[in-house]
């Protein structure tokens, strides 16, 4: 199945907790994983930014939302038990217990409030998503962001003349650690033009391996033909190893015949080439940058 909202964690947690016992966060999180039935890629799947998995985070925010309507209680790190009131809720049999639900209880109804205010003074409106937890909230907001940058890179790539466009491939090259020194690789890169290949540039900076290059600033998609021309050119300068850039996108032909062959050919379209501009920094400006922090309890852990 898949992975459920944190709302839909909220009644299974606080049925877990139950019997009264201190219980133990890790050991919910794997409970209750096997009570939904999660696939192992589904228990390992992680937010966008790869810091935490999302099934942890969606019952880590609705631990949170029950701890505010004071249904549970973090007794001790990393440890929670069910309340009076908690108990109380289970005896009403709910179907479901989520944030409306919740909004009952005089503690989550402050809680709500203060967070309503704060939100006020800055001039926004708060909105409650039925399955996104606050993270994945302002991941998704920043994974937008940066698909409409990604999205203007390309179009500032196609409108480039080829001069630029063969030095913005040296500056992300030399950025990603190879070949030596930008002046090296500016003397490679579009200076042969003979045979299929656009330029060499070093595999690491003590030249140890040769890689060649092709770029091609190209709106149509590109075939297997095109690919099966590189190799061969690699063939006249008895390499193995060469990569393919390209403002346009391959066609799965094209994919699928680099996978068939000895050499070692890597294919960049122009989706991964604006990716990896906005990783290294080439072409791009911050704008503004934030920062997200969680309670460390290894701090108020007593000697």
């Amino acid at each position: 199945m898949a992975i459920p909202d944190f709302q839909s964690i909220m009644l299974p947690l606080l049925n877990l907790a139950a019997d009264g016992k201190e219980h133990r966060y890790r050991d919910a999180v794997e409970k209750l994983a096997d009570g939904f039935d999660l696939a192992e890629d589904e228990r390992k799947a992680l937010l966008p930014s790869g810091v935490d998995k999302i099934f942890s985070n969606r019952v880590g925010w609705a631990k949170t939302f029950l701890t505010k309507a004071a249904l549970i209680d973090s007794i001790r790190r990393g440890f929670f038990r069910i309340t009076n009131r908690g108990r109380d809720v289970l005896r009403q049999k709910p179907k479901r217990v989520d944030m409306k639900f919740l909004s009952q209880f005089p503690e989550y109804k402050e809680f709500r409030a203060i967070k309503n205010r704060k939100a006020k003074v800055a001039g926004k409106a708060v909105e409650d998503s039925e399955v996104e937890t606050p993270e994945e909230r302002l991941e998704s907001a920043h994974q937008n962001l940066r698909a409409s940058l990604a999205n203007e890179l390309l179009l500032q790539l196609k409108a480039s003349p080829p001069a630029l466009f063969e030095k913005i491939v040296v500056e992300l090259l030399v950025k990603m650690g190879y070949g030596g020194s930008r002046k090296d690789a500016g003397e490679a890169i579009g200076k042969s033009g003979d045979e299929g290949i656009d330029g060499i540039i070093k595999e690491d900076r003590l030249g140890l391996d040769i890689i060649y290059i092709q770029a091609k600033r190209w709106k149509d998609a590109v075939g297997r033909a095109e690919i099966q021309k590189f190799v061969g050119a690699l063939d006249g300068k008895h390499a193995n190893k060469g990569i393919f850039i390209t403002t346009a996108e391959f066609h799965d032909s094209a994919r699928e015949y680099v996978k068939t062959i000895s050499k070692k050919i890597v294919l960049i379209d122009g989706e991964d080439l604006t990716q990896f501009m906005i990783d290294n920094g080439i072409g791009v400006t911050p704008v503004a940058s934030f920062e997200v922090k969680k309670i460390d309890l290894d701090y108020f852990v007593g000697e």
